[in-house]
């Protein structure tokens, strides 16, 4: 069975991991934490990093730094993760859903101003497969109505808009680090930080809500509770093992997108029978995913059929959060949103890891040309 993913190891994780043992420090914060932060730090210009060890709480401290309180209003796409959601309904927002674009699943920005209200807090678009949502409006709508813009980058790491890398071009962001990631340290996060007015109060969320980062560094004297927070930081071998996988992302960005483009070379004459992935002109592709949108949902279900009975195994993804068991228990709401629902029926991922091989590549594209033949 060609797995729909397979952790890549560098070579230099376990030898790092080894390192942060022989250290004698191995909660978080310790060498390794800070070389990670200064990676993305100086590579991607981030005002300020801080590690955490999912990005579910890289999210969960946007919502704190944020005052997220009852009855503000968050809007976010329905077509995501649950973290996305569930961040800022623990803090007792109220989640505004909006749809995604009908050619990419991103949210649609064009759709968004109708959804603001006087009760809006915040926006936080999701880069789907690691491609950008279009954020030079998404930015304007945030001046223009004083909100707070949180990248859920979780996939996309090493992605740009108009030469902007992703996450740093909110007022907040989030990655993700877990295994399914292009970078990985099985269970991982990291926040960015691009206002200046979150970057002290963040190191304190980050410290249980002390202020020991200060102390540390000789700025006071002693350290004690000062705020709200939770143990966020994740530990030294989780960091050591990142480093690993950051100093080879050149590496592993050059065989993914390979990949990548593999796939869509094999699979163009499909072009016009089913969707692909959609690179807006504004954005680049990180290769985080290859995905069909098939055209309906019981095509879809005899497509991972047919992938299965050869070996391959393809996935669905989001199922759409205005439609979860959950919302539908607790808001009285019921959004109509289209473009959300067809991709929750409609959109099928493909096997994509750094050492799938070409032959497999072939094979899945082969069996896929064939299912379609038989049309």
């Amino acid at each position: 069975m060609i797995p729909f993913n397979k952790p890549y190891l560098t070579g230099k994780e376990a030898h790092y991991m080894y390192d942060a043992v022989n250290t004698g420090k191995l909660s978080g914060n310790g060498k390794y934490t800070k070389k990670c932060q200064e990676y993305f730090e100086e590579k991607y210009g981030f005002r300020k990093t801080l590690l955490t060890t999912s990005c579910t709480d890289a999210l969960e401290m946007c919502a704190l730094l944020l005052d997220i309180k009852p009855g503000d209003e968050v809007i976010i796409p329905s077509y995501t993760f649950v973290s996305t959601a569930l961040a800022f309904v623990r803090q007792g927002a109220k989640v505004i859903f909006a749809d995604s674009e009908q050619n990419n699943p991103n949210l649609d920005v064009r759709k968004l101003e109708s959804l603001i209200t006087t009760k809006t807090k915040a926006i936080v678009p999701v880069h789907y497969a690691g491609v950008s949502v279009d954020m030079e409006p998404l930015m304007d709508l945030a001046e223009k109505y004083n909100l707070f813009i949180v990248e859920d980058a979780a996939q996309a790491i090493d992605s740009y808009y108009k030469g902007k890398p992703l996450g740093t071009i909110g007022h907040l962001s989030a990655f993700s680090f877990h295994e399914t990631k292009n970078i990985i340290s099985g269970e991982g996060g990291l926040l960015g930080i691009n206002d200046k007015r979150f970057v002290e109060r963040a190191e304190t969320i980050w410290e249980k809500g002390t202020n020991r980062a200060s102390f540390f560094r000789g700025e006071v004297n002693k350290y004690g509770w000062v705020d709200i927070g939770s143990s966020f930081l994740p530990s030294e071998t989780t960091a050591a093992f990142l480093f690993a996988q950051l100093e080879n992302l050149d590496d592993i960005q050059r065989k993914r997108i390979s990949i990548w483009n593999s796939y869509s070379e094999k699979l163009k004459p499909l072009q016009g029978k089913i969707s692909f992935p959609t690179i807006p002109s504004y954005a680049t592709c990180n290769a985080h995913m290859f995905y069909l949108v098939c055209n309906s949902l019981n095509e879809r279900d005899e497509l991972i059929k047919t992938l299965k009975e050869n070996n391959i195994h393809s996935v669905f993804h989001y199922l759409s959060l205005h439609k979860s068991p959950y919302y539908l228990k607790n808001f009285n709401e019921r959004p109509k949103l289209i473009q959300s629902d067809r991709y929750t029926d409609t959109l099928l991922r493909l096997p994509l890891f750094y050492e799938l091989k070409e032959s497999e590549i072939n094979h899945i594209s082969k069996t896929i040309l064939k299912f379609y033949s038989n049309d």
